[in-house]
């Protein structure tokens, strides 16, 4: 897999055409108020490009997930699903169809993208439109009278329920409107819907700038690194990151693994890890993960002390344990200080660092010091840092580290998957450089 080829917003003529683009402006939203515009702000340096070399803009994107609209068989939840077994049978049926419009009304007011449209307005100085619909005739009109330099921003795209099957229809109709097809999406191209993937059968296809950007710099940490190579990977699950250390342990000088997946590798070194998250089906694969990096020569470290917990709670009692003797009915959840000084000190020298993933259950208090500690290091490092999006990318802006690291990706599922080298639909449907 290698994207370093596709073609992008530069290597086209836009001037004069219709140019639609995938972005990700699925932002968290409270009482109907944007709480970050990160998203929005990424997606400018595309638009602005494209407005300042006379392209026509139809901008669509995904927002949440609007099951009442875009699900079928979207049903009613217990606490009404009661209130309507209540009602007499003949009743039964006018109740359901009004709870369920009432559902289809509240989606159609939470996952609205116009408190988006206003804010590029904002940053773009009223040059957006927006459209009430996807590819209806409120689209088809706004569309029509598009001129160069102007915008149009289509309703959330995971209101037709086609979006999300990839509908060959629903991408056909997209595509109708627009000449020139720009996905710059890096968040859903690991998704093949019909805005993402689907599109790109039916017109000339590129990135943008973001995912330009994304791929330029994870693609040469992958396949020309400077090195050493460290990788750090933390989360829960091994089975999270099975792919990502399978395809990494050939790449990197060292993989170091933190987060509650490290009790499953403990536990199939032989060592009591107490209560600790673990699992058991993935011991064996555990141990040959550990051996194949031991013949590859990689450097594999795993925690050697932890701060346990006596039950999973932001409050529990707590102490520091070394890996090899936590009691029974402790549970780890963060590396202790000697591990962070040893993971610290494995980052002095590195060429690259990709993080993914939290050392510790790093949202509460007492258990978010190893995740603080590392982000400090590869601040530090003075490496090509590579934070691969998620948790790792949100204690990252946290802590105000954000403008020390060489890229933040955008995409946490996303960049997962182009870590465990795998095809990113939204990527690989755009046309290659000749």
């Amino acid at each position: 897999m290698n994207y370093l080829n596709k073609k992008s917003v530069e290597d086209i003529d836009v001037s004069g055409k219709r140019v639609l683009v995938r972005c990700d402006f699925n932002v968290p939203m409270k009482d109907g108020e944007i709480t970050s515009d990160k998203r929005i702000t990424s997606a400018l340096p595309t638009i602005k490009y494209l407005l300042e070399h006379g392209a026509k803009v139809i901008l669509c994107s995904h927002m949440g997930k609007p099951h009442a609209i875009f699900t079928e068989g979207f049903g009613l939840n217990k606490k009404e699903k009661a209130k309507v077994d209540a009602l007499p049978e003949a009743e039964q049926a006018a109740a359901k169809a009004e709870l369920l419009a009432k559902a289809k009304m509240d989606d159609a007011k939470k996952f609205t993208l116009k408190p988006v449209a206003d804010r590029l307005n904002e940053y773009l100085g009223g040059v957006v439109t927006f459209a009430a619909d996807i590819v209806g005739d409120d689209a088809k009109a706004k569309v029509a009278a598009l001129e160069p330099g102007k915008a149009v921003l289509l309703e959330n795209v995971r209101f037709d329920a086609r979006e999300t099957k990839n509908d060959p229809a629903m991408a056909k109709e997209l595509a109708s409107l627009a000449d020139i097809y720009v996905n710059d999406a890096f968040g859903s191209a690991h998704r093949a819907h019909a805005s993402t993937a689907g599109v790109a059968d039916y017109l000339p296809a590129v990135c943008g700038f973001l995912i330009q950007k994304e791929i330029t710099v994870m693609g040469n940490a992958l396949e020309n690194p400077k090195r050493p190579f460290v990788a750090i990977l933390g989360g829960a699950k091994v089975s999270d990151k099975i792919g990502v250390i399978e395809n990494l342990i050939d790449k990197v000088d060292t993989l170091i693994i933190g987060g509650g997946m490290a009790y499953t590798f403990m536990r199939a070194m032989g060592n009591s890890i107490g209560t600790s998250i673990c699992e058991e089906d993935k011991i064996d694969l555990a141990r040959e993960m550990m051996a194949k990096a031991r013949a590859k020569g990689v450097s594999f470290l795993l925690p050697v002390d932890n701060i346990v917990g006596r039950t999973y709670d932001p409050e529990t009692p707590y102490m520091r344990i070394y890996s090899d003797a936590i009691p029974d009915g402790w549970m780890g959840l963060d590396i202790g200080p000697t591990t962070q000084e040893l993971f610290a000190k494995t980052l002095i020298g590195a060429g690259t660092v990709v993080w993914n993933g939290p050392m510790g259950v790093s949202e509460w208090d007492h258990f978010a010091s190893g995740t603080i500690a590392v982000a400090k290091a590869v601040a530090d490092s003075g490496a090509i840092s590579i934070i691969g999006g998620g948790d790792s990318a949100a204690a990252i802006e946290k802590l105000g580290f954000a403008d020390k690291m060489t890229h933040i990706s955008t995409g946490g599922g996303a960049s997962l998957e182009f870590l465990e080298g795998k095809d990113l639909p939204g990527i690989a449907c755009l046309n290659d450089k000749d």
